[in-house]
């Protein structure tokens, strides 16, 4: 087990600059606004030779019982309970604050090795809050600036002092090559996006068990991107939830952008995507654009239906339906997994996850090119390419150059003149012959090199 590191302090103090500071990477969102973090988000840091778990975790601050306030404060204190040391900061440049002295007595309830951090402390300017933190009694504050990366060098002489013994790396024995079946069976990447108050998180939490994720009735809860390990069955997966994604023209305040491109990252990261749409409003035009941009990003994709707990009619008439409007609205996905579930009930999870391993095998697959040519040549026979100002076009040959998604590259006469009505021809007629439902399916033209090319007369 991986030794952890909870982040914690009162809002605005600078914790998730700190988090990516350690990770490397701007991983956690990052505003002037107070209150930005919410969820608790993982992620494996290095200080210099010491490798760890960084816990980023929401500010601590008081709210009535039940309210989102109250729940990220329950969020933090899961961190706290995981965590083998905790990073308290403070604003250095502020001072102390009743909330700093009042959640310092918090800290040392946890009964954990507590360092004590005084953040923005560049230059000269954070001295005095420095000076002022003796106050709280848990230990010498370290000075550091984790927007600059000044004072890391003093936090690693501190940690070091509370972390393990690394393992001699001489004594451990070099890891083997994974073999193709145990690559198979590494965790899934899966990002689930769709309009705010869709039920991302709230599914995500039927999925764990626990209430790992903060859920609201009000829009716009999630806003970094949380990663979170789930194991279903046997199968290992890595699912992201997202910030719910709106049209562009609404999304006025920085700190939602911020969070729209966190989940546009996730996307990009991801291997299966799941859209999910609310029953009561499935279809709309913000849904059909997500689901475009997956394609475009070349991901797997399965289609949830949500709150369908919620319909009064669910009958086989009504996922006909779905099926029927899925095709129409969405034909560059034809055929994608639709399944009907209600995160809260937690009716279709079976089915979901099914889904989910489905999608994923179809994106890695490969087509022989014994089959991929005997099946082209049906498909040109029965319709031919169309003749392009008096020309024929010539399709010679078609190959597949890789999977995640599947893709090909056909080789033809004229690359610049094939419709693209004739390749969204060979791509559905693909779909069927080769049992590719839903997933993105790539053709490449490539015009074929002409021997004789060199032999033309030059003229005089």
């Amino acid at each position: 087990m991986s030794f952890k590191i909870a982040i914690i302090g009162r809002p605005n103090v600078g914790k998730s600059t700190l988090f990516n500071r350690l990770v490397g990477q701007k991983l956690a969102l990052v505003d002037d606004l107070p209150g930005v973090t919410r969820d608790r988000r993982e992620g494996e840091a290095r200080l210099g030779d010491l490798e760890f778990t960084i816990i980023d975790t929401a500010g601590l601050d008081e709210g009535a019982k039940g309210s989102l306030t109250a729940r990220m404060q329950e969020q933090t204190e899961a961190a706290i309970a995981q965590a083998d040391v905790l990073f308290f900061v403070i604003d250095a440049r502020s001072g102390l604050t009743p909330n700093d002295r009042a959640f310092a007595d918090f800290a040392r309830k946890a009964d954990k090795p507590v360092l004590l951090v005084a953040n923005k402390s560049e230059g000269k300017h954070g001295d005095a809050g420095a000076m002022e933190a003796f106050a709280l009694g848990l230990g010498d504050p370290i000075q550091i600036s984790a927007e600059h990366g000044e004072g890391m060098g003093e936090l690693y002489d501190a940690l070091r002092e509370l972390m393990p013994e690394p393992v001699d790396e001489d004594e451990v024995e070099d890891d083997e090559p994974l073999t193709e079946e145990e690559a198979a069976t590494r965790p899934i990447r899966v990002a689930i996006v769709g309009r705010p108050n869709a039920g991302k998180s709230t599914m995500i939490n039927h999925l764990l068990g626990e209430e790992r994720l903060l859920t609201s009735p009000e829009a716009g809860t999630t806003r970094d991107s949380i990663a979170v390990e789930i194991n279903w069955k046997g199968r290992d997966f890595r699912v992201f939830d997202t910030a719910g994604l709106r049209r562009r023209s609404r999304i006025e305040e920085k700190l939602e952008k911020l969070s729209v491109a966190d989940a546009l990252r996730a996307v990009r990261f991801a291997e299966v995507v799941v859209m999910m749409m609310d029953a009561q409003n499935r279809f709309e035009e913000q849904d059909l654009r997500i689901a475009d941009l997956i394609e475009r990003e070349g991901r797997a994709v399965v289609l949830a239906v949500n709150k369908w707990d919620l319909m009064e009619s669910k009958g086989g008439g009504a996922i006909s339906n779905l099926r029927r409007d899925a095709d129409h609205l969405l034909p560059q996905v034809k055929g994608v997994p639709i399944v009907a579930v209600s995160g809260l009930m937690g009716e279709g999870i079976d089915r979901l996850m099914q889904a989910i391993q489905d999608a994923y095998a179809l994106w890695n697959r490969r087509v022989s090119t014994s089959s991929l040519n005997r099946w082209f040549e049906e498909a040109v026979q029965a319709n031919p390419p169309p003749a392009v100002s008096g020309r024929r076009l010539k399709l010679n040959y078609i190959t597949q150059t890789k999977a995640r998604p599947p893709s090909f590259v056909l080789f033809c006469s004229r690359a610049d003149a094939v419709p693209q009505s004739y390749l969204r021809y060979l791509t559905n007629s693909m779909r069927e012959a080769f049992e590719l439902p839903g997933t993105p399916v790539r053709i490449t033209l490539r015009e074929k090199a002409n021997p004789f090319a060199h032999k033309r007369k030059r003229p005089s």
